[in-house]
């Protein structure tokens, strides 16, 4: 109550407030209404101390769950094989089971629509593989599909993950382009005999030169499996995208709040790294620029892209206006800035020079140089080939290194697969435990 309202108070009102107050009574009225001001003093003192003791606990039980979260994150990320392996491999089969049973659920969920796609799927089936008149148009659509496929695929499994995915572009679309690019200037031309093309590339045997051989040229050789790769990790960033969105709308979610956190790590400046302030611009690019701020960040080799996925999601963005961004930026835009890179760093005269100033290396010169000069003649050796020649073909320790390379990095995004559901199953563990300590609070 304001204090000033008192002077208006006669002695009986004044001495009857008192008195609900349990207050002395006794005195004259300029006494009455000053112990009431007093009264009033000591009672706003109390309630701002209660509301700071509020906030005060308030602040503690925040920074008390985030350091809980902070240490339960700490302790998943032990979680992995090589550490924990028989742990590991048992949250992974129990996270796998819940994932399919979710999977089962929605099935049955969505029993109708189950049933159509299966009929419709087997129709396609029965069509596309019965013999008859149409399986001359279906042959040829089929090899293009397939190839579309395989090529979609291995961008998925480029940049599913959120981070971990397996980097495809060097061990698939890179050697691929690049073998292209110096078959075209060895044979002087990209019409390449189908088959075996693409399994195997060889000259045209009638020994037709292009003198209009170009970049331009080669670029359009390799065009569909570039778009078609880029279209692949356009899809594989979907799921950050899903995942923050799912966590916003829901409102409810730890996920929420990890992911509050992540953004609001980004406004902190002080102390900031590298890998910090990168994210922060990307951030800031997708959050003010939209359409125009992911389209940038698709467009360019981005290992952090995922942030941008995440924001996108956090903030509502709609679907397609990501989505789109994000397949122009990767499968038209990016893909031939990556093209013209390697076609440009494997055009015959570049590789000959490269070879040659490998030679020039003290000591070890020669014999880092021999292997290289081994495998290009085979290569040349290979596509003059003829038709049903066969010509003895040993592996080169190139050949010998590229495999076990390329096995190597399968077995590290097969084993952070299961790393990631492993820790999935704690965290979910961890996040029942939570909402369980919230509703025993309550």
């Amino acid at each position: 109550m304001d204090n000033r309202l008192y002077e208006n108070y006669t002695v009986v009102q004044l001495r009857h407030e008192l008195k609900r107050r349990h207050l002395p009574v006794f005195g004259k009225k300029a006494l009455l209404i000053e112990r009431l001001k007093e009264a009033n003093e000591t009672d706003q003192n109390s309630q701002n101390s209660a509301k700071a003791e509020i906030v005060e606990k308030n602040a503690e039980d925040s920074i008390t769950a985030h350091r809980r979260r902070i240490e339960l994150k700490e302790r998943r990320s032990r979680l992995v094989l090589w550490r924990q392996p028989l742990r590991t491999l048992y949250y992974f089969a129990l996270e796998m089971g819940i994932e399919l049973r979710k999977l089962y659920d929605k099935l049955l969920h969505n029993q109708h629509t189950v049933t159509i796609s299966s009929i419709l799927f087997w129709w396609i089936f029965l069509f596309w593989f019965l013999d008859g008149p149409h399986q001359e148009y279906i042959r040829p659509l089929r090899g293009v599909l397939i190839w579309c496929l395989y090529w979609i695929g291995l961008g998925v499994l480029s940049s599913i993950g959120l981070g971990t995915g397996l980097h495809t572009f060097l061990l698939y679309l890179g050697p691929h382009i690049a073998s292209v690019t110096l078959s075209a200037w060895e044979c002087m031309s990209v019409d390449f005999p189908s088959p075996p093309y693409p399994d195997e590339i060889r000259c045209p045997s009638d020994e037709r030169t292009n003198s209009q051989l170009s970049i331009l040229t080669i670029m359009s050789k390799v065009r569909l499996e570039a778009f078609m790769w880029g279209f692949g990790t356009a899809i594989g960033e979907l799921p950050p995208y899903f995942m923050a969105r799912a966590a916003r709308l829901s409102g409810t979610s730890v996920e929420e709040e990890e992911i509050e956190e992540e953004l609001e790590s980004l406004e902190n400046t002080k102390n900031a790294d590298l890998l910090t302030r990168a994210k922060r611009v990307i951030h800031g690019v997708v959050q003010r620029a939209g359409f125009i701020g992911i389209l940038l960040c698709a467009s360019i080799p981005n290992p952090l892209f995922d942030l941008a996925g995440i924001t996108c999601g956090h903030f509502l963005i709609p679907f397609w206006t990501f989505f789109g961004a994000t397949v122009i930026g990767k499968a038209l835009i990016k893909m031939h800035i990556q093209k013209l890179f390697v076609i440009i760093l494997f055009t015959k005269k570049y590789v000959e020079g490269l070879v040659d100033i490998i030679g020039y290396i003290p000591v070890f010169g020669e014999q880092l140089q021999s292997p290289f000069k081994e495998y290009l003649s085979k290569q040349r050796e290979k596509l003059h080939q003829k038709p049903g020649q066969v010509t003895q073909t040993n592996s080169s320790w190139l050949t010998w290194f590229y495999e076990r390379l390329v096995l190597v990095m399968v077995i590290y995004f097969v084993s952070s697969i299961i790393n990631s559901m492993a820790q999935a199953y704690v965290k979910r563990m961890d996040d029942e435990e939570a909402n369980a300590s919230r509703s025993r609070n309550k």
